[in-house]
């Protein structure tokens, strides 16, 4: 082979290792800061979301998908509106329904059925339901949301939250008198730095 020809190619193998070694570099950047989003979410599965605003409860939050009921959560909003209901257990009419509409409903235990509430939280153009356990200081028991034997189906997304978080975030919305608070959901906590893992301080994962 013509020495000037090696010399061409020498360069060009200089070249594909430098594109090669750019290519790995922006790969691993994009791996370590890429923006809390959704991989890949289904039934049964823990999942996490964070409240954005109001900034007094900017924590990440565990919920549990409903175990055989609802849509999986196979979405990812970066801002969406948590809306409680009223009256808060959402067994009949809601005084808040058109609030709902494009959000998702924040729901409390008790009354009437899991199934019975995301429906109701479905028929108000709810695209997913929180369902917070009614004992306001549990922060550790986790309920199993299963349906109610009525054969009835809803498209939405449906997850359970510990009754302690579910209480502080609603004292947090009365104290500023908010009708909801903005989140992201759901969030994967793998892309999260552990300087920015917020968890609530009366929460035990």
């Amino acid at each position: 082979v013509p020495t000037n020809v090696m010399v061409q190619l020498n360069k060009m193998a200089a070249m594909s290792r430098g594109v090669c070694s750019f290519l790995a570099a922006v790969l691993l950047l994009f791996c370590l800061y890429e923006p809390l989003t959704v991989i890949a979410h289904s039934i049964n599965e823990q999942l996490y979301f964070e409240i954005l605003y109001p900034p007094d409860i900017n924590y990440l939050f565990k919920i549990r998908p409903a175990k055989d009921f609802g849509a999986p959560f196979d979405f990812h909003y970066d801002h969406i509106h948590l809306v409680p209901t009223d009256p808060a257990q959402s067994c009949s009419k809601l005084n808040n329904g058109q609030s709902l509409q494009g959000a998702i409903a924040m729901v409390e235990r008790g009354g009437c059925s899991f199934m019975t509430k995301a429906l109701m939280a479905e028929q108000y153009g709810a695209v997913a339901v929180v369902i917070y356990d009614n004992k306001e200081q549990d922060n550790e028991n986790w309920v199993d949301m299963i349906q109610d034997e009525t054969e009835r189906e809803t498209s939405i997304a449906a997850a359970f939250l510990l009754g302690k978080d579910g209480s502080m975030i609603k004292r947090s919305l009365q104290a500023h008198r908010l009708p909801a608070a903005t989140i992201s959901i759901p969030v994967n906590i793998t892309a999260v730095p552990l300087t920015g893992f917020r968890q609530p301080p009366w929460s035990f994962w």
